[in-house]
């Protein structure tokens, strides 16, 4: 099969959800936006706490944890959440600061009906946003997306006094999610020994992933551990790793870890100070578990054709979602399989938990070195990633471009360039207003020059769009 036959040529934004319904306010990983603008509003986020915790309850009172991540906006959505969930009737835990996939686990752990973060994951401080997640910690359906939605058409109204929620804040939620990432492990992870930049992006990771380290035996150097409420992401984290590596130059660490503002994502960089993406730590983890694997490993659209390679020499084969950790996860429960990721560092263990977690990605490639003795610049070396180019242009129209019949025989054009060996992608992001162009290649600069070709296709076709009257535009 060729190449670029194992993509699809555009990636649709949107999923339709059941019966053909589609979703107004949730995307691919929540709800998302900039605060103070629709839907990211104090009054939205009101109606949907009463909305989800009518639906996620069934009626019951139920308890219902609440984390977020260092944003100042957090403060104000928290209120807005917690009143629409007692109004509801269902009970309220407050976690606080925590890294989104430790609302999962303490989810489950605590046996509570629902969990909801409170965070835009890599964006910066001025967007925010609501993931949602079922009783077992995994994200709820499109089902009980479509549910929710249809409820918060309808007024919000209040249980009785006697049946009102009520909210209390859990106190050992830090040092309950540390010794979950403690126990994944059959044999105990030592550390000892290993100097460790950790970079935490002032975010929601910034208590409990320098301790986790720290009492893992390690010698941590932490930056990005004082979030101010506005540096969230800022220069920092898995979005700017240029910080770790420096710091890493500084202190002669042998590794560092790289989390984004809610803790879902990770980069690391290997002794030399070369990073490691999503796609490289994926195939460290794969190839260290290979024998657990079931003969597939889950990736998406945007997953390095390299990748592809890599896993097929280890008798492994990549199966390709659309981007976004709930599909991944989707593919994973669907076919029963157990490992899947992005190249931005979200990676999905089954047998650890339903859900990406950064810090869990970054302590099974420590595993991965300490059982086999070897290095990550070693362990990483069995993959040769293809050169690509992404370029993100910001448009509201997304998706009707990526069908104009200009757009569609560019594409074509630059894949008869690429021939067997390359391949390009057009998806609409999920979680902000871009159309992302994906170049990737054997050569480099042929690689650069399609990409941006494509861009200027994309960014004349918008301008006519914009000069157009509202009736002709798609």
């Amino acid at each position: 099969m060729k190449a670029r036959e194992t993509v699809p040529r555009v990636v649709a934004g949107a999923s339709p959800g059941i019966a053909g319904s589609r979703k107004r306010y949730f995307g691919t990983d929540g709800i998302r936006g900039r605060l103070g603008e629709a839907p990211i509003t104090p009054e939205f986020v009101l109606q949907l706490g009463w909305a989800a915790g009518c639906v996620l309850s069934g009626g019951r009172r139920g308890n219902v944890l609440i984390g977020k991540d260092t944003r100042i906006s957090g403060y104000l959505l928290e209120s807005a959440l917690e009143a629409g969930l007692a109004a509801a009737g269902a009970d309220v835990c407050l976690l606080g600061p925590m890294p989104t996939p430790a609302i999962s686990v303490l989810t489950r752990e605590t046996r509570a009906c629902a969990g909801i973060a409170i965070s835009a994951s890599h964006n910066l401080y001025c967007d925010n946003g609501i993931k949602i997640f079922r009783s077992d910690g995994s994200k709820i359906s499109d089902a009980t997306e479509i549910a929710i939605e249809a409820l918060m058409e309808e007024p919000c109204r209040t249980v009785a006094s006697e049946r009102l929620g009520k909210a209390r804040r859990l106190g050992n939620a830090p040092r309950r999610y540390i010794e979950f990432c403690k126990n994944l492990f059959k044999d105990k992870l030592d550390l000892q020994g290993l100097r460790l930049v950790l970079d935490c992006a002032h975010g929601a990771a910034y208590r409990v992933a320098p301790r986790l380290f720290e009492e893992l035996g390690a010698q941590v150097t932490a930056i990005g551990v004082e979030p101010d409420g506005l540096n969230i992401n800022r220069d920092c984290g898995s979005v700017s790793p240029e910080l770790m590596r420096c710091e890493m130059q500084n202190q002669g660490a042998d590794l560092g870890i790289a989390l984004d503002g809610d803790g879902d994502r990770v980069i690391m960089a290997d002794e030399r100070g070369e990073l490691l993406d999503g796609d490289e730590l994926l195939y460290v983890i794969a190839s260290a578990r290979r024998k657990e694997l079931a003969g597939t490993v889950v990736g998406t659209v945007m997953s390095n054709l390299g990748l592809e390679q890599a896993l097929r020499r280890l008798g492994l084969e990549l199966h390709r979602t659309p981007v976004g950790d709930r599909y991944i996860a989707e593919a994973l429960l669907q076919r029963g399989l157990k490992l899947g990721g992005e190249p931005s560092g979200h990676i999905i263990s089954m047998a650890h938990m339903p859900t990406g977690d950064g810090i869990v990605s970054a302590l099974q490639v420590l595993d991965a070195m300490r059982r086999t003795g070897r290095s990550l610049c070693h362990l990483k070396s069995g993959m040769r990633k293809f050169p690509q180019q992404m370029i993100n242009i910001r448009t509201r129209q997304g998706q009707h471009i990526s069908s104009l019949p200009e757009i569609q025989e560019a594409v074509a054009g630059a894949e008869d360039e690429l021939g067997d060996a390359g391949r390009v992608v057009l998806r609409p992001s999920g979680t902000e207003p871009v159309l992302r162009i994906l170049v990737e290649g054997p050569g480099e600069a042929q690689v650069e020059n399609l990409a941006d070709r494509l861009a200027g296709k994309v960014r004349e076709a918008l301008e006519r769009m914009r000069q157009a009257p509202l009736s002709q535009v798609p």
